[in-house]
C-alpha cells in the first residue's frame, strides 16, 4: 500500500511524495528493486520502524478513534459488556486515569497515517477497548442495584402475605364469633376456640390451593348433561378476581346516561358476565337504545306490541290457511335442546305463541324447521334475569304472569333481530344455506387442504354435515352453555350470525382433524361429523375456537377471492 505524504516547500508550494511500508508482512511495492527508501521522516520515524514492536507501538501512538477502525457497538446486535463474564479481558492492574493526559503533537506525517489506517490493520487494541468498557462500569454500584431489587420484591411479598393472614385472622374471628351466638352453650364455645389452630391451618391450606387455582386456567369439568346454565357461574359460583373486574367494567359502561355500544361490543367480545348478560344482549341485539331515559318506555311499548299480535293472529293458528304451520311448530318444540325445557308446559306454550307470531309476521320465509332453537338461548338468558338458581333446576311456571309475559316478548323480539340478518337461510329453497355451505367448502380447501381432499375421496359432502351447523348455528353441535357464550361474540360481530358464523364453522371442522383423518368410511365419517364429541365442552374451548375464527375472518373475510379456486 502507497501513503502519500504531503509536505510545503519553502516558497510556500505544495511537494507531494510516495513511499512504500510494509504491512501485514507484504512487502511494499518497489522492495528489492533498488527502491530507496522515503527520507525526511526525521529520527524519530526512523527509530520508530526499527523493529516490530516498535512499528507497533508506533502506529498505536494515536489513540483518537479514527474512521475505519474497529469500534464495538453495544446496540441491539451486541450484548453489554459484562464484567463477570468478561474477567479474563480486564489486564490485572490497569487502572482507569484520573486526569486527561495530554497527547503528544504528532507530525504531518502520523496525522495522515493514523487518518487512513483501516480494518485491516493488525493490532490488539479489541481487548483494550474491552478493558477499557468493563473499567467504565463499576461492578459495585451493579451489585448494589440488583441487591436493592430483591430487597423491593421480597418486601412487597411479605406485605401481600400479612395482607392474607391478616383476611384469614377477621375471616376466623367472624365465624368464632358467629358460632358462639347460634350456639349459646360454654362447652361449645369452648370447642371453637380449641379448634381455632386447627381451622386456621385448614383455612392456610385451603387458601393457598385456592390462589393455585386462580393463577392456573380454569379448566373445572361442566356436567355431563348438556345443562343450559353458564359455564363459569355453574361450575365456579364464587367469582374470580379476573371475572370481578370485568363484571365491574360492565357496570361502569352500562351505568352511564348513554351506554358507548362500540365499547359493548369490544367488552363483550370476549364474553359477557352472566348478570349483566341479558341487558347487553338486549342492547346488542338493537331491541333497546343506547339511551337509558328511553328504556323503559321503548321496553313497555314493544311488550305491548307483541301481546297485540297475540291477541290478534294467535287464535287464528287452527285456521286451514295457518294450521299445517301450527302443526309444524308443535312438533319441533318437542325436538327442541334441552330437554329440561321442552318437558316444561308453560314453556312449550310460549315457545309455540313466539314462533306462530313470528310465522304469520314474515309470510316471505314463514316458520321453516331450526328456527325453534333459536328462541331457547334468549329465553334461558332472560330467565336468568329474574331467578337466582339455574334455568334446569327451576319451574318456569313459579314465576309471577306479568315476569313471564315480559320474558316472552323480549325473546320475541330479540329472535326477530337475529333473523333479520339471515333471513335468506330460511326463504324458500334456503339459498343463504346453500351460499354458506359452498363458501365454507372453498375457505376449508384453502386452510386445511388434506381434510378437504379426505373427505373429498370418501364422497362426504359438505351439505350433508354442515347444513345442520348453518340452520340450527351450531346449537345441535354444542352444549347450550357454550351457545350462549358464542352468542356473546356473534352480537359483539358485525354481521355476526350471518358472516362470522362462516369461519367459526371452518375452525369447528378443522378442531376435528385427526379424528376425520382417522376415519377411512363413508358411514363412519358422517357419524361422526353429524355426533361430535362436544358433551364436555365449555368457556375455554369455545374461547379458542373463536380466537381461531377470529384469525381466518382477518386472512380471508377482505380477500374473498384469495380462497376461491
Amino acid at each position: 500500500m502507497r501513503s502519500g505524504v504531503v509536505s510545503w516547500s519553502q516558497d510556500g508550494g505544495a511537494q507531494s511524495r510516495s513511499c512504500g511500508r510494509e504491512r501485514g508482512g507484504v512487502k511494499p511495492e518497489g522492495a528489492g528493486r533498488g527502491r530507496e527508501p522515503c527520507r525526511g521522516e526525521g529520527d524519530e520515524v526512523t527509530a520508530a520502524m526499527a523493529t516490530d514492536g516498535g512499528r507497533k507501538q508506533f502506529w498505536k501512538r494515536s489513540g483518537a478513534k479514527v474512521p475505519g477502525s474497529i469500534q464495538h457497538v453495544y446496540g441491539a446486535q451486541h450484548p453489554p459488556f459484562d464484567p463477570l463474564l468478561h474477567g479474563t479481558l480486564i489486564k490485572p492492574g490497569s487502572k482507569p486515569p484520573t486526569t486527561p493526559v495530554k497527547l503528544k503533537k504528532v507530525s504531518t506525517f502520523q496525522e495522515f497515517e493514523s487518518n487512513t489506517s483501516d480494518a485491516w490493520d493488525l493490532g490488539d487494541d479489541d481487548d483494550e477497548l474491552l478493558a477499557i468498557a468493563a473499567e467504565n462500569l463499576n461492578t459495585e454500584v451493579v451489585m448494589e442495584t440488583a441487591h436493592k431489587v430483591i430487597q423491593n420484591h421480597s418486601k412487597l411479598q411479605e406485605q401481600h402475605k400479612f395482607q392474607e393472614e391478616h383476611l384469614q385472622e377477621e375471616k376466623q374471628v367472624e365465624s368464632a364469633e358467629l358460632t358462639s351466638i347460634a350456639c349459646g352453650d360454654n362447652r361449645l364455645v369452648k370447642s371453637v376456640s380449641e379448634g381455632h389452630t386447627s381451622s386456621s391451618s385448614d383455612n392456610a391450606s385451603e387458601n393457598s390451593s385456592m390462589q393455585r387455582s386462580q393463577s392456573l386456567p380454569q379448566t373445572s369439568t361442566p356436567p355431563l348433561v348438556s345443562g343450559m346454565a353458564d359455564y363459569n357461574t355453574s361450575v365456579t359460583p364464587a367469582l374470580t378476581e379476573r371475572e370481578a373486574s370485568r363484571l365491574d367494567k360492565f357496570k361502569q359502561l352500562l351505568a352511564g346516561p348513554n351506554t358507548d355500544l362500540e365499547e359493548l361490543r369490544k367488552l363483550s367480545w370476549s364474553g359477557i358476565p352472566k348478570p349483566v348478560r341479558p341487558i347487553a344482549w338486549k342492547l346488542l341485539s338493537g331491541y333497546l337504545p343506547a339511551n337509558v331515559d328511553r328504556r323503559e318506555s321503548t321496553l313497555k311499548r314493544k311488550r305491548n306490541e307483541y301481546f297485540a299480535f297475540v291477541e290478534q293472529y294467535y287464535d287464528s293458528r287452527n285456521d286451514e290457511n295457518h294450521q299445517d304451520t301450527y302443526r309444524q311448530i308443535h312438533i319441533d318444540i318437542p325436538r327442541m335442546s334441552p330437554e329440561v325445557l321442552r318437558l316444561q308446559p308453560k314453556v312449550t306454550e310460549i315457545f309455540e305463541r313466539i314462533l306462530f307470531i313470528w310465522a304469520i309476521r314474515h309470510p316471505a320465509s314463514g316458520y321453516v324447521q331450526g328456527i325453534n332453537d333459536l328462541v331457547t338461548p334468549f329465553f334461558v338468558v332472560f330467565v336468568c334475569e329474574y331467578i337466582e338458581e339455574e334455568v334446569e333446576n327451576f319451574d318456569v311456571s313459579s314465576l309471577p304472569e306479568e315476569v313471564l309475559q315480559n320474558i316472552e316478548a323480549d325473546s320475541y323480539w330479540c329472535m326477530s333481530k337475529l333473523l333479520d340478518g339471515i333471513q335468506d337461510n330460511y326463504t324458500f329453497a334456503q339459498p343463504g344455506i346453500q351460499k354458506k355451505v359452498k363458501m365454507l367448502e372453498e375457505l376449508v380447501s384453502r386452510i386445511d387442504e388434506q381434510v378437504h381432499r379426505h373427505l373429498d375421496q370418501h364422497e362426504v359432502k359438505y351439505l350433508q354435515f354442515a347444513f345442520r351447523w348453518m340452520n340450527n348455528l351450531l346449537m345441535r353441535e354444542v352444549p347450550l352453555r357454550c351457545t350462549i357464550r358464542l352468542w356473546d361474540t356473534y352480537q359483539s360481530e358485525p354481521e355476526g350470525f350471518s358472516h362470522f358464523h362462516l369461519y367459526v364453522c371452518a375452525a369447528f371442522l378443522v378442531r376435528w382433524r385427526k379424528e376425520i383423518l382417522e376415519e377411512k368410511d363413508f358411514q363412519e365419517l358422517l357419524i361422526f361429523l353429524q355426533n361430535l364429541p362436544t358433551v364436555h365442552w365449555g368457556n375455554e374451548e369455545i374461547s379458542v375456537l373463536l380466537a381461531e375464527a377470529y384469525r381466518l375472518k382477518f386472512a380471508f373475510a377482505d380477500a374473498p377471492n384469495h380462497y376461491k379456486k
